[in-house]
């Protein structure tokens, strides 16, 4: 599979990128290389890593606990303290094997240790394949919050290989495939058709490459997300919102990244009907599709005012004012739309009554 560019970096595919990887390392003759993993990817992913891998490099591993409860700055000041005891340097660098906690998180550590060194990603999970591969989104939560510190920085490349799908459950995978559809209905009404009615996780290599190539074409337009990258945020304002309630009630109720985004994309769709056209039937086939997949979630009337009262975090707010995507049609996006309050309740009720 070939290889796709992003603004500043590219996606490498499959086994033999690894052959890649190793030039590089060995061109750029790092001092120390970390590679930064949870216990999951430590016993799940690391030995298929290092396995393909040739070549001698001095490596040394960093672990932490896995989840997004951990993606704070206390444990990137953790782990900072731990690269400062083993010696790295500036020109030192880190390997991200993980899901989106840790590539987010060891690009934005990476980004910042001793005013940045060189980092390279390597996602394990079908979300941070699709969404956190491409775009150098880095960061951390602040609180419940999600992603409010960080900074857009590049790793040297990424990787991606299908083959750490084989260590994921399929709540995991569904999670993923939610960023998936979402880049059909913003983009490409074919790619939503192809996906929307089955999800087969031993046919999705093309898929990956399609969604990666989705955004990396967005992307390269608007790197800083100034205009057109906010339309990959469909979704995401009340599914942010939605994610991080849940996720302050404890891992019992916590909602995966992609089950909260769903969630979002059916109120947004029904916001859409009311501001920028989208036509009921599609409505109907974009929730009904979701449900099939995802199911309902209850949102009592509690849990819809302390989302709500989230939505004043949402980054992509400007001079107070809460911006949504949404959409004219499936595969068309437009962005900073400004909505009602009664309108947003409405969006909550729709949810539910469904």
């Amino acid at each position: 599979m070939k290889s796709i560019k992003t603004a500043s970096s590219s996606v490498l595919f499959g086994a033999e990128s690894y052959r890649k990887l190793a030039e590089t390392l060995t061109d750029k003759n790092y001092s120390l290389i970390i590679v930064f993993v949870d216990e999951n990817t430590h016993e799940n992913c690391l030995p298929y890593f290092m396995g393909n891998l040739e070549g001698e490099f001095p490596i040394e591993i960093v672990e932490i606990e896995s989840g997004e409860i951990n993606k704070t700055l206390e444990t990137c000041s953790g782990v900072w303290e731990a690269l400062s005891e083993l010696g790295v340097d500036r020109k030192s660098a880190m390997i991200n094997l993980g899901g989106g906690v840790i590539t987010d998180m060891g690009g934005f550590i990476a980004s910042c240790f001793k005013r940045g060194i060189d980092f390279y990603n390597i996602p394990t999970t079908l979300l941070s394949m699709v969404d956190a591969s491409v775009g150098g989104k880095t960061g951390v939560d602040l609180g419940m919050l999600k992603n409010q510190i960080g900074v857009i920085v590049e790793p040297e490349f990424v990787i991606v290989d299908q083959a750490y799908l084989a260590t994921l459950d399929k709540r995991q995978l569904k999670s993923g495939f939610a960023e998936m559809l979402k880049h059909g209905l913003i983009s490409d009404k074919d790619y939503w058709k192809q996906l929307k009615d089955s999800f087969n996780s031993t046919s999705i290599d093309e898929a990956i490459s399609t969604s990666v190539q989705i955004k990396a074409d967005v992307v390269q337009k608007d790197p800083r997300e100034n205009s057109l990258r906010k339309i990959l945020n469909f979704g995401h304002t009340l599914g942010h919102a939605i994610e991080s309630y849940f996720l302050s009630l404890g891992e019992d109720k916590m909602l995966l990244h992609g089950e909260a985004i769903a969630i979002g994309m059916i109120m947004e769709a029904y916001l859409s009907t009311i501001y920028t056209g989208l036509s009921s039937d599609e409505l109907d086939e974009i929730s009904s599709t979701l449900l099939n997949h995802y199911g309902k979630v209850n949102i009592s009337n509690q849990d819809k005012k302390e989302a709500i009262a989230l939505l004043k975090f949402d980054k992509k707010n400007s001079h107070g004012q809460i911006k949504y995507v949404l959409l004219e049609r499936i595969g068309k996006a437009v962005f900073d739309i400004q909505i009602k309050d009664n309108d947003l309740n409405d969006a909550f009720e729709y949810y539910n009554s469904l």
